[in-house]
């Protein structure tokens, strides 16, 4: 896995997880779940990359 993707992944999960907070902070529901969302693409991102380095190695 490279840097870079390392890197997107984990701004990927951390953006998942303050839109997560917003939507709890401000009582909105769809913000909350769409956050939710963001951060098991991003950990799917993120297995999926193990994976191909499973197999590169």
């Amino acid at each position: 896995m490279s840097t870079a993707d390392k890197a997107q992944n984990k701004a990927d999960d951390l953006a998942g997880k303050a839109k997560e907070k917003f939507g709890e902070a401000t009582d909105d529901q769809d913000l909350k779940n769409e956050g939710k969302g963001d951060q098991i693409k991003s950990n799917l991102k993120d297995a999926g990359e193990k994976v191909k380095d499973a197999f590169r190695s």
